[in-house]
Formats: C-alpha cells, sequence, structure tokens
C-alpha cells in the first residue's frame, strides 16, 4: 500500500493542488470582505460573516446539488466517453438554472426572519441590506460550480485556478471601491462588500463557461455531438446523487450558522472573535477540500477504469495528505493564535477570545481535514448517503446541543460553542475514515 501512495503522491499533488488554490481563493473572497470591513467596527464583521454564511447555508445546498458530476463525469472520462462528460454537463447546467428560482426565494425568505434571531441590534442594521444584496449571487454562483465539476473531473483544473485568482482581484477592486466611496462611488459600507460579491461571482461563471467554449474549439476530436434536449433520467440520477451532498453540505454549514446567530445573543466581540477565527479555520480547510474534489475525481476514473487497486490508492493518499497537512496546520493554530486574530482586530474583547477559540479549532482539526476528505472519496465511488446521516447525526445530534449546553448552561461563553462542534466534527471525522476503510476493501467492479 505504501508504494501504491507514493505512485499516486505526484497525480493526486497535481490535480489537488490547483484545486485547493481555487478553493483558498474562494475562501479568500470571505476573508477578505471581512478585513475590509474591519475598520467599520465589530458590528460589521459580525454583520458580514453572519450574511456570508447564511447566504451559504442556502446558497451551498445548489452547489451541493451540482456534486454529482464529480461522480458522474470522473466515472465516464475514466471509461473514455467524452460525450458522456458533455452530456452531464449540460444537464448540470440545467440543473443550475432550474435551482436558482426557488433556493433565492428561499434566501429572501431566510433574509425575512432575520428580525427573530434575537442579534444586537447594531448587526442586524448592517446584516439584512448585506444578504439582500448577496442573494443576486446565486444563479452565478450555481452555474459557476457546474462549470468547474466538469473541468475538475477532466482533469482541466488551470482555468479554475486562473478565475479564483483574478476573481479575487476583482473582489478587492470593488470593494476598495464601495466599501468607502472611491472614484465618484457612493460609500455603500458593508453593502459595498455584498455588491462586489456579486459581481466576482458574476465573472467566475463567465470566465469557466469562456474556458469550455475555447477548450472545445481546440479539442475538434473531443467535441461529439450531445444533445441539447433536457434529460429527465439524468436530471434524476443527479439529484439521487446531489440532494444527499447538498443535506450534507447544509447541515455542516448550518450548524456553524445557528452557532454564529448563538454567537451574536452574547456580544458584538463574541461574535466578531467567533467569526474571525471561522474565517481562519475556513481558509485552512480548502486545502482538505480541495484534496475532496482531487480524491473524487481520482477515484470516479479508477472506477470508469474497473480498477480496484487504482481506487483504494486513491483514496487513501488523498486522505495521507490531508493528515500531514491538518497536524501541521493545527500546530500553527495553537502556536500563533494571537497573532493571527490580530491580524483583523486590535479590539482587546476580540482578542482576549479569538486564540482560545483557535486553539479548538487545532485540537479538531485533523478529524475535520479527514472528514472532509472521506466525503470525497466516498463520492467518487457514488455513494452520498451516509455522509450526509453521518453529519446529520455528528453535528445536529451531539455537536450543537453540546455546545448549546456548554455555552449557554455551563456558562463556559463562545468557547463553549467550539467545544460542541469540534466534538462533533470529530465523530464524523472518525466514522467517515471507517466507512471508507470498509468500502475500499470490499469493492467490486459492476458486471
Amino acid at each position: 500500500m505504501l508504494d501504491g501512495i507514493r505512485r499516486e503522491l505526484r497525480p493526486m499533488i497535481a490535480l489537488a493542488a490547483p484545486v485547493a488554490l481555487a478553493e483558498i481563493g474562494w475562501t479568500t473572497m470571505g476573508l477578505v470582505d471581512t478585513l475590509m470591513v474591519g475598520p467599520l467596527g465589530p458590528a460589521a464583521i459580525g454583520a458580514v460573516g453572519l450574511g456570508s454564511i447564511a447566504f451559504l447555508s442556502v446558497g451551498i445546498f445548489g452547489m451541493g446539488l451540482l456534486l454529482g458530476l464529480d461522480t458522474l463525469v470522473a466515472q465516464a472520462y475514466g471509461a473514455g466517453r467524452i460525450d458522456r462528460c458533455r452530456h452531464w454537463l449540460r444537464q448540470g447546467v440545467y440543473l443550475a438554472i432550474l435551482a436558482a428560482v426557488p433556493l433565492t426565494l428561499l434566501g429572501y425568505a431566510v433574509i425575512a426572519t432575520l428580525p427573530a434571531w434575537g442579534l444586537a441590534p447594531e448587526v442586524s442594521a448592517i446584516a439584512t441590506p448585506y444578504m439582500q444584496v448577496v442573494m443576486l449571487s446565486l444563479l452565478p454562483l450555481l452555474l459557476y460550480a457546474a462549470f468547474r465539476r466538469y473541468l475538475q473531473a477532466m482533469n482541466l483544473v488551470r482555468p479554475v485556478t486562473v478565475a479564483l485568482v483574478t476573481a479575487n482581484i476583482v473582489n478587492v477592486i470593488v470593494n476598495w471601491v464601495l466599501i468607502h466611496g472611491r472614484l465618484g462611488f457612493p460609500a455603500l459600507g458593508a453593502t459595498g462588500a455584498a455588491w462586489a460579491t456579486v459581481l466576482s461571482r458574476v465573472y467566475m461563471a463567465a470566465a469557466l463557461g469562456t474556458a469550455i467554449v475555447l477548450h472545445d474549439r481546440r479539442s475538434v476530436a473531443n467535441r461529439p455531438a450531445v444533445s441539447r434536449r433536457l434529460d429527465g433520467k439524468a436530471l434524476a440520477r443527479l439529484l439521487t446523487l446531489g440532494v444527499p451532498a447538498g443535506l450534507q453540505i447544509v447541515l455542516e454549514i448550518a450548524v456553524f450558522a445557528v452557532a454564529t446567530a448563538l454567537a451574536g445573543r452574547l456580544s458584538a466581540a463574541a461574535l466578531a472573535a467567533h467569526q474571525i477565527a471561522l474565517n481562519i479555520w475556513a481558509v485552512i480547510y480548502m486545502v482538505p477540500l480541495g484534496l475532496n474534489s482531487a480524491g473524487a475525481v481520482r477515484v470516479g476514473h479508477a472506477v470508469g477504469r474497473r480498477d480496484h487497486a487504482a481506487l483504494a490508492r486513491a483514496g487513501w493518499t488523498a486522505l495521507a495528505l490531508g493528515a500531514a497537512f491538518t497536524a501541521t496546520s493545527a500546530l500553527v493554530f495553537v502556536a500563533a493564535g494571537r497573532p493571527l486574530i490580530a491580524a483583523f482586530s486590535g479590539d482587546a474583547s476580540v482578542l482576549a477570545l479569538g486564540p482560545s477559540l483557535l486553539s479548538i479549532a487545532g485540537v479538531c482539526l485533523i478529524f475535520d481535514g479527514t472528514q472532509g476528505i472521506a466525503t470525497g472519496v466516498l463520492r467518487g465511488l457514488g455513494d452520498t448517503h451516509v455522509p450526509m446521516l453521518t453529519n446529520l447525526a455528528g453535528h445536529w445530534v451531539i455537536g450543537l446541543p453540546l455546545g448549546y449546553t456548554a455555552c449557554f448552561v455551563w456558562g463556559w461563553g463562545v468557547q463553549g460553542l467550539w467545544v460542541g462542534l469540534a466534538t462533533g466534527i470529530t465523530l464524523v471525522g472518525l466514522t467517515l475514515l471507517w466507512v471508507w476503510a470498509r468500502r475500499a476493501r470490499s469493492w467490486m467492479p459492476a458486471a
């Protein structure tokens, strides 16, 4: 097995590195927004973080619906069926468009409930207009997700990386202009950051769509005729894989959204410290998330070739790389928590709380990476149901209730919330690692 992992390292890193950079680029947008609204005060930091995670609770489900493209395009590519790859892309685009309307309406329904969240008044006043604007970015975000899944499964990762890097430049420029009102534009504060997010996501979708068109024009031999009709059976197959995957991500994101809302009930400083630590954690998690996608693709290719040895090798390599990275990151979280928090806020109350949250995150970071990567390699096998059920139990049955109890009953404050979240993540990681080990050992190609 060790020899196999060494052989798999190069192709896995070649795929995972640009994907991880793209994931970092994706999360960096939220991090940049938080940094650039930082001078507006803790309420603005908390509101932007709260608005972003509330949006993701809706938008990430739509993106999750498209995760079936990882499985279906990768397996078709592994089998040499480029025509099927193109077919799945077209159906993925149709699904993105069909899902955008109800999910956008749901997003605005969530915004309407903000007064009942019990937020500090200064946070609520900023969060509402921020969320109303950022919800406009849902359709371009879903189109971007469909294009990206297709490109990754075809081993075409360079356009994804380039799009995310340049989109971050767009985001910084528009933030600079609209938050503080430069070049003759009005000063929109945190709402300006929301408009920057919308324009950046439109740009990302357009960039990847253009990359696909240009690739097809260059690769005449790989451009088979594909029907333009909406295929009901194909959409049903995408939904069979995508609904559990989307629910799994929503369950994970939503538990952090609820925790963020609970932190907002404590104080503006607690919410700001929570959000800053969460943003830093999210950036680190992008590397395991890149390995999630790379592992899903490499396992999917092996399934398409019906190669059991390559399947196991790909999954274990992704998990080993993730463990090495998260163990190193955990040490940084524990040793350098205060400087990391201080980069975002000089507020004394925030600095008093933030480092302890990063230390808690560091303790469970390796399990967080394990659960993320195991979810990906299981998706490559076509299994999205078990990760969804495991997340439901770990986060909502155990993690969040424990965090609530520790915070409000035992009086541990925001640190108690994080102890609960960390416990849930650890249990999910251990369970999914065990499931992968069993599946990889017993997998047999379909007849």
